[in-house]
């Protein structure tokens, strides 16, 4: 790690931290309010995947939807209209209504071979994107004069990383730059953000073989095809099972390659002083 000790983390004057961790635990909450001190740049993966990687797909996403009206068939095709993604930090929608969900196309639902076609240029996409976060260090240093950078990661990082291999390139290079910092979230705010998933179901970015895996049990179980499958309803069944399998990658992440944080203690972190201390605090538990 670059920080060993807290006072390598306190006396250090360019302070850099990844967060990871599942989506609604503080990541963003901490990154904004680093980045409004005004001492911190704020990198998120998210983001960048959605306007680096992914904005040619989401805006021929919705161009698709637009040439099957024909009112907006006859203007686009005579560039008279102009579609874009609005897409900003705390608005990532445009990303989320790209990446659907699996099932009925009736019901808003993609076939399978197209959901897996996503969900692999999304894997792609995430790994550039943390690669990137080195180049952004070096950016936010001699473009804007930060000497301060947090990394606001997507929740799925540990889908694309192999936690066990000490030679993993992506959590090397980040290692070498950053601080990991997982975000652990308590089993009551595990089943806060199951309840809050299932009364409004998005869209999530899964390993290839466990979504094949709960895809085929979940088809199996209740006798559908691919074409009957509601597709709110898959992701239902399948986001508790996500958390669980992520759990344990997290932890392997942290404990080979950072800290571990509660996601209580970053939600009282109301300045970047306190979020130094709390960093400090853990590395000195970890030393222990």
């Amino acid at each position: 790690m670059i920080y060993e000790t807290a006072q390598d983390w306190l006396k250090s004057p360019c302070k850099r931290v990844l967060l990871f961790g599942m989506s609604g635990l503080g990541k963003t909450h901490v990154s904004n309010m680093l980045r409004g001190s005004g001492d911190w740049f704020h990198y998120s993966v998210d983001y960048r995947i959605a306007t680096r990687y992914m904005g040619e797909h989401i805006v021929d996403n919705f161009k698709r939807e637009a040439m099957a009206q024909p009112f907006l068939r006859d203007l686009l095709l005579s560039d008279s209209i102009y579609i874009a993604s609005n897409i900003t930090f705390n608005n990532l929608a445009p990303l989320s209504s790209y990446m659907g969900r699996p099932g009925d196309p009736a019901k808003g639902g993609l076939l399978m071979a197209d959901y897996m076609r996503r969900q692999e240029q999304h894997r792609t996409a995430e790994v550039s994107a943390l690669h990137d976060a080195a180049h952004f260090i070096d950016r936010a240093k001699t473009l804007y004069g930060y000497d301060n950078f947090v990394c606001d990661s997507s929740g799925s990082i540990c889908e694309v990383v192999r936690p066990d291999d000490p030679q993993d390139p992506v959590l090397k290079q980040l290692s070498e730059h950053m601080l990991l910092v997982w975000i652990e979230g308590s089993q009551a705010q595990t089943d806060e953000l199951i309840r809050r998933f299932n009364a409004a179901p998005k869209p999530m970015c899964y390993q290839v073989g466990f979504l094949a895996d709960l895809w085929a049990e979940y088809l199996r179980k209740n006798n559908l095809q691919e074409g009957e499958v509601d597709p709110d309803d898959f992701v239902r069944s399948a986001f508790a099972r996500a958390l669980a399998h992520r759990q344990p990658r997290y932890r392997v992440m942290a404990d080979k390659w950072g800290v571990t944080v509660a996601a209580e203690d970053i939600a009282r972190a109301d300045t970047p002083s306190d979020f130094d201390a709390l960093i400090a605090r853990t590395l000195e538990m970890r030393g222990r």
